[in-house]
C-alpha cells in the first residue's frame, strides 16, 4: 500500500469523525472525490429523476471523469484536513 493510500483511508476514517457535518455541497465534493480515488471514472445508469439525492451524487461523481485515481486521492485527503481543523 502507498502512502498515498494510506493517507487516502485514514482521511475516508477521519470524514466519518468530523467536529460537524460539511454543508450539502462539501459532502457532495466529499462524496465525488472518494468515489473517483477508489473506483475511478464514473459508472452505471443514472439514477431517476426522483432520486433526487442519487443523481445528485451520481453527478459528484461525474464531475470527476477523467481525473486520475492519484489525484482525486490527494484532494480528498486535503479536503478532510482542512475540515478538522
Amino acid at each position: 500500500m502507498s502512502d498515498l493510500d494510506a493517507q487516502f483511508n485514514q482521511a475516508a476514517a477521519d470524514a466519518q469523525k468530523l467536529p460537524e457535518r460539511p454543508d450539502n455541497d462539501t459532502m457532495l465534493k466529499l462524496y465525488g472525490l472518494f468515489k473517483q480515488g477508489s473506483q475511478g471514472d464514473v459508472s452505471g445508469d443514472k439514477p431517476g429523476f426522483f432520486d433526487f439525492v442519487g443523481v445528485a451524487k451520481y453527478e459528484a461523481w461525474e464531475k470527476r471523469r477523467g481525473m486520475s485515481q492519484e489525484e482525486a486521492k490527494q484532494k480528498y485527503v486535503d479536503l478532510v484536513n482542512s475540515l478538522k481543523g
